[in-house]
Protein backbone atom coordinates (compact mmCIF):
# COMPACT_ATOMS: atom_id res chain seq x y z
CA UNK A 1 0.00 0.00 0.00
CA UNK A 2 1.79 3.55 -0.47
CA UNK A 3 0.96 6.31 1.30
CA UNK A 4 -0.97 9.26 -0.22
CA UNK A 5 -1.47 12.48 0.69
CA UNK A 6 -5.22 13.16 -0.25
CA UNK A 7 -8.03 13.03 1.99
CA UNK A 8 -11.10 11.35 2.58
CA UNK A 9 -14.11 12.94 4.74
CA UNK A 10 -16.91 10.64 5.32
CA UNK A 11 -19.93 12.51 7.21
CA UNK A 12 -22.38 9.76 8.76
CA UNK A 13 -25.74 10.34 9.96
CA UNK A 14 -27.21 7.19 10.72
CA UNK A 15 -27.00 5.35 14.00
CA UNK A 16 -26.31 1.15 14.76
CA UNK A 17 -29.69 0.75 13.75
CA UNK A 18 -29.05 1.51 10.21
CA UNK A 19 -27.63 -0.35 7.85
CA UNK A 20 -26.12 3.02 6.47
CA UNK A 21 -23.99 2.69 9.12
CA UNK A 22 -22.23 -0.25 8.02
CA UNK A 23 -21.91 0.72 4.65
CA UNK A 24 -19.97 4.49 5.44
CA UNK A 25 -17.64 2.37 7.93
CA UNK A 26 -16.68 -0.20 5.05
CA UNK A 27 -16.08 2.50 3.01
CA UNK A 28 -14.28 4.74 5.43
CA UNK A 29 -11.81 1.47 5.89
CA UNK A 30 -11.25 1.02 1.89
CA UNK A 31 -10.38 4.50 2.00
CA UNK A 32 -7.36 3.83 4.07
CA UNK A 33 -6.68 0.42 2.04
CA UNK A 34 -6.32 3.12 -0.82
CA UNK A 35 -3.82 5.28 0.55
CA UNK A 36 -6.61 7.88 1.51
CA UNK A 37 -5.95 9.87 4.85
CA UNK A 38 -9.70 9.18 6.33
CA UNK A 39 -11.78 11.21 9.17
CA UNK A 40 -15.31 10.08 10.02
CA UNK A 41 -17.28 13.05 11.14
CA UNK A 42 -20.39 11.38 12.87
CA UNK A 43 -23.95 13.85 13.62
CA UNK A 44 -27.09 13.12 14.96
CA UNK A 45 -27.18 9.52 16.09
CA UNK A 46 -24.35 8.92 14.41
CA UNK A 47 -22.49 9.85 17.50
CA UNK A 48 -23.36 6.12 19.07
CA UNK A 49 -21.47 3.99 16.77
CA UNK A 50 -18.60 5.19 18.82
CA UNK A 51 -20.38 5.22 22.54
CA UNK A 52 -19.07 2.42 24.52
CA UNK A 53 -20.69 -1.24 24.08
CA UNK A 54 -22.97 0.64 21.64
CA UNK A 55 -22.48 -1.41 18.67
CA UNK A 56 -20.81 -4.22 20.56
CA UNK A 57 -23.32 -6.90 19.01
CA UNK A 58 -24.07 -4.78 15.44
CA UNK A 59 -23.75 -6.94 12.21
CA UNK A 60 -25.42 -6.02 9.33
CA UNK A 61 -24.59 -9.23 7.03
CA UNK A 62 -22.60 -10.10 4.72
CA UNK A 63 -20.65 -6.89 6.04
CA UNK A 64 -17.94 -7.13 9.18
CA UNK A 65 -19.66 -6.44 12.46
CA UNK A 66 -19.85 -2.74 13.24
CA UNK A 67 -17.85 -2.94 16.33
CA UNK A 68 -14.87 -4.89 14.23
CA UNK A 69 -15.37 -2.20 11.32
CA UNK A 70 -15.02 0.94 13.67
CA UNK A 71 -11.88 -0.77 15.54
CA UNK A 72 -10.26 -1.51 12.13
CA UNK A 73 -10.86 2.38 10.66
CA UNK A 74 -9.22 3.50 14.10
CA UNK A 75 -6.38 1.47 14.65
CA UNK A 76 -5.40 1.84 10.79
CA UNK A 77 -5.36 5.65 11.54
CA UNK A 78 -8.66 6.82 10.77
CA UNK A 79 -9.68 9.76 12.74
CA UNK A 80 -12.86 10.14 14.13
CA UNK A 81 -14.91 13.20 15.29
CA UNK A 82 -17.99 14.02 16.70
CA UNK A 83 -20.27 16.81 16.38
CA UNK A 84 -20.47 18.85 19.86
CA UNK A 85 -24.21 19.58 19.62
CA UNK A 86 -25.07 16.15 19.12
CA UNK A 87 -23.10 14.68 21.82
CA UNK A 88 -24.74 17.29 24.00
CA UNK A 89 -28.01 17.11 23.05
CA UNK A 90 -28.00 13.39 23.85
CA UNK A 91 -26.03 13.94 27.59
CA UNK A 92 -23.08 12.49 26.46
CA UNK A 93 -19.44 13.48 27.45
CA UNK A 94 -16.31 12.60 26.42
CA UNK A 95 -16.13 9.76 28.53
CA UNK A 96 -18.98 8.23 27.06
CA UNK A 97 -16.98 7.20 23.85
CA UNK A 98 -14.37 4.46 23.16
CA UNK A 99 -10.81 6.26 23.09
CA UNK A 100 -9.98 7.88 20.05
CA UNK A 101 -12.82 9.92 19.60
CA UNK A 102 -12.55 14.22 19.10
CA UNK A 103 -15.45 15.80 20.00
CA UNK A 104 -15.09 18.87 17.62
CA UNK A 105 -16.91 21.24 15.35
CA UNK A 106 -17.89 21.28 12.00
CA UNK A 107 -14.74 23.79 11.03
CA UNK A 108 -12.42 20.56 11.24
CA UNK A 109 -14.34 19.05 8.19
CA UNK A 110 -14.67 23.03 6.78
CA UNK A 111 -10.39 22.66 7.03
CA UNK A 112 -10.06 19.64 4.76
CA UNK A 113 -12.52 20.35 2.39
CA UNK A 114 -10.75 23.59 1.88
CA UNK A 115 -7.22 21.70 1.47
CA UNK A 116 -9.13 19.61 -1.46
CA UNK A 117 -10.65 16.35 0.52
CA UNK A 118 -13.50 14.80 -1.28
CA UNK A 119 -16.43 13.90 0.41
CA UNK A 120 -18.92 11.51 1.35
CA UNK A 121 -22.13 11.06 2.90
CA UNK A 122 -24.28 8.45 4.84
Amino acid sequence: MTTDSRELVVLMTRGADHELSSVASTIACGGITSGLRVTAFLTSSAVDLVRKRSVDLTQVAPLDPLKALMEDFMRRGGSVVACPPCVKSRGYTQEDFIEGVTIAGASVVHEKLKAGAASLSF
